[in-house]
């Protein structure tokens, strides 16, 4: 067998493996003048001669080392040894939590997180959440935030993810004629503006400007959500370190339909 100079392709044919090295770019080069070789050790001995021989450059996943970057480089690409990289997917990602966004997705989660009414799939639990706290539903149309928010205060008297508050009122609001700037309807709130009366009915009605109820179980994590899913989208980004995101995904049933007080850990 004969094996490419550079990359770990092995070919039955010297000139199979010649014609390859050609197409590739991967005859040995000088790591500081522009000279290729035939070989490696050919290349080597020319460095040795002129002290050619450039920085090493190590690869970011394997304990090999190499003489230039661009020999690093193509080593890294053939063989997929980069940092943050899916090998199922052979995709790379240009940072550590790109790739974790990746590989906890539905194409390696799944849809495996059922909602327990319309038994539609999702891939996490913060995704059911958003599904029944914005009363997309059609099965539990009585569901919304506000619902969802009193329901699981009752079930959670010791404050482990809600909450003291001195009221809560579930409020729906309406929009009239005022909201009207003259060419869109606008939130007098946050001054964003829609094209129809229905989108800022719905805006309004969300839990975009509702009370921060839930607050993160971990005692060492002091971040206010506003909505269900919003503490569990940041529970399953395991940035405060509480719990795996597949202990998150098992706990959404609990949270939702179990009977007992609310318990995390």
């Amino acid at each position: 067998m004969y094996e490419c100079e550079t990359c770990t392709e092995q070919f039955y044919d010297l000139e199979d493996c010649h014609d390859h090295m050609d197409h590739e770019d991967h005859w040995p080069e000088c790591e500081t003048c522009p000279k290729t070789f035939k070989t490696q050790r050919a290349c080597n001995q020319h460095m040795n001669d002129t002290s050619h021989w450039a920085p090493t450059y190590e690869c970011e996943v394997c304990d090999k080392s190499f003489r230039s970057e661009h020999a690093r480089d193509q080593h890294v690409a053939s063989l997929g040894h980069w940092r943050h990289y899916c090998k199922a997917c052979a995709r790379r990602f240009d940072s550590e939590s790109n790739l974790k966004m990746h590989l906890d997705s539905k194409i390696h989660r799944g849809s495996n997180i059922v909602c327990p009414f319309c038994k539609v799939g999702y891939t996490t639990a913060s995704g059911l959440c958003h599904h029944l706290e914005t009363g997309s539903c059609p099965k539990a149309t009585g569901l919304n935030h506000d619902s969802i928010t009193r329901i699981i205060r009752e079930r959670d008297p010791n404050g482990v993810i809600t909450n003291k508050q001195l009221t809560y009122n579930q409020t729906t609001y309406e929009v009239n004629d005022n909201a009207w700037n003259g060419r869109s309807w606008e939130c007098y709130l946050c001054h964003r503006t829609f094209v129809k009366h229905a989108g800022l009915t719905q805006h309004l009605n969300s839990p975009v400007h509702k009370q921060k109820g839930y607050h993160c179980p971990n005692r060492g994590c002091s971040k206010d959500f506003v909505s269900l899913a919003a503490l569990f989208n940041h529970l399953e980004s395991e940035s405060c370190s509480f719990m795996r995101f597949e202990t998150v995904q098992n706990h959404v049933g609990q949270v939702l339909t179990g009977k007992r007080l609310i318990a995390f850990g």
